[in-house]
């Protein structure tokens, strides 16, 4: 079986964006909606939606491809969003 990561935009109840990544998003998205291991930006705001996924080959290309994402104004991840 091929590993691969996702990066992911999730809109939080309040209308903010959170983005992450992982190798296993319906995993994450469980936390991040019930569990405490959620992260605490998604627990106070729960319930959370996912917006927007992106799969990559490797660990660090997922890392790299979250702090690019994380850099973008809101204007520009609703367009990303958008596109998909």
């Amino acid at each position: 079986m091929e590993n691969h990561f996702t990066v992911y935009i999730l809109e939080c109840s309040d209308s903010t964006f959170y983005t992450g990544s992982t190798n296993n998003l319906k995993k994450r998205l469980n936390e991040h909606n019930h569990l405490k291991s959620g992260a605490h930006y998604t627990k106070i705001r729960r319930p959370v939606v996912l917006r927007y996924k992106e799969k990559c080959n490797t660990f660090n290309k997922a890392r790299k491809r979250e702090a690019e994402i994380k850099c973008l104004t809101r204007e520009e991840k609703k367009r990303l969003i958008e596109k998909k």
